[in-house]
């Protein structure tokens, strides 16, 4: 009776221990902009200067839209070649109906958001009719496709040049260098929000038949479940949330260019989901952090005088900060197959082991 007790206890005391770790871990994310924080090498200034609070918020920004694509390759195992299509939509979606509308912020998002659930919807229900590759050239196409109306509309959507952000449209507080820190809360606010609807739908019954379609399809249809429908809500809600990221993107940058539509930025996304450890949330979140940092430190290292200094075969590639995540990548790869959160997981699994055996031998 007292070994179930204590199963028992432990199996209430994880989800407590994670749920309170969760939300110190956001506390202490949410002070940042009021501490004089520094990390040598890694943060450009203190935590509460407005070029780190840009960079903190960029990352949670990327971190929201990683969560996003984790519903799709994560959860329901869609590799998608074309989900910064729906990022570009919340993106450009919000700034076109703030600059053409002179509808205020919260109307303009709604607008946005209908639309993108729309366009989603649509395109999920035309891609999903094929699979494996065939559903990944397929999303490429439909991304393909709005890079060339973004491009070939400047009068609509900035042309090349990108489309600006009409701030007479939104609040003062979250417009300005000084106010960069309501814009992280924001942030802060719509990463968590983001994080609790992808816990939600990997909880639920249609993410249970998501997860499933992933490991076997046939063996989902012999079961009597239809695996499109879970499959387009997955679509579905993967690329709405990654509006809401495009959306956010937007309001932080002032604007918007046609990259966030290109297929290299849909490969970043994968990166980070691969670099934090793919079917992991946490795992998206931390990938997406480690991620926009390393691509803002390499950056300045690839510009140091450090750098100019080396022979030609060295100062070449290392002078190009994407040979230098590319790098990473690989060695994550081959090294480190389940991301980060692998390796951490792989540690704690290793110090129980060792644990357990210590206990064994103090009984014997």
């Amino acid at each position: 009776m007292s070994t179930i007790r204590t199963t028992l206890g432990r199996l209430v005391a994880r989800p407590l221990v994670k749920w309170l770790l969760g939300g110190a871990l956001v506390a202490f994310v949410a002070v940042l902009p009021l501490i004089d924080l520094v990390v040598p090498g890694v943060l450009p200034g203190s935590t509460y200067t407005p070029g780190t609070l840009q960079l903190l918020a960029l990352s949670l920004i990327f971190a929201a839209l990683a969560l996003s694509y984790h519903v799709l390759f994560g959860i329901t195992g869609l590799l998608s070649f074309g989900h910064a299509l729906y990022f570009a939509v919340g993106a450009y979606g919000l700034g076109v109906i703030l600059e053409r509308t002179g509808l205020s912020l919260l109307p303009a998002i709604g607008l946005t958001l209908v639309g993108a659930l729309v366009v989603a919807t649509l395109l999920g229900a035309v891609s999903l009719r094929v699979s494996g590759i065939s559903f990944a050239m397929v999303t490429l196409a439909f991304a393909q496709a709005g890079s060339v109306l973004i491009r070939r509309n400047p009068d609509v959507t900035g042309g090349e040049e990108g489309l600006g952000l009409a701030t007479e449209q939104v609040p003062d507080f979250l417009v300005g260098v000084v106010d960069t820190r309501n814009l992280f809360w924001v942030a802060l606010a719509v990463l968590v929000l983001v994080f609790l609807a992808v816990r939600w739908f990997e909880r639920s019954r249609a993410g249970h038949v998501a997860a499933a379609v992933r490991e076997n399809e046939l063996r989902v249809r012999v079961l009597g479940l239809p695996p499109f429908p879970a499959k387009l809500v997955a679509f579905v809600i993967g690329s709405v949330l990654a509006a809401i990221s495009g959306m956010l993107y937007l309001l932080l940058q002032s604007g918007v260019t046609p990259r966030a539509v290109s297929a290299d930025f849909t490969l970043t996304i994968l990166v980070i989901v691969v670099l934090g450890g793919v079917g992991s949330r946490w795992g998206a979140v931390i990938g997406a952090v480690v991620y926009t940092l390393l691509d803002q430190r390499l950056t300045a290292l690839a510009g140091s005088d450090a750098i100019a200094g080396l022979p030609p075969v060295l100062r070449v590639p290392l002078s190009e900060p994407l040979f230098i995540l590319g790098t990473l990548f690989i060695l994550v790869v081959l090294f480190l197959p389940g991301g980060i959160v692998g390796l951490a997981g792989r540690v704690a699994r290793r110090r129980t082991a060792e644990d357990a055996r210590d206990r064994l031998e103090e009984t014997t």
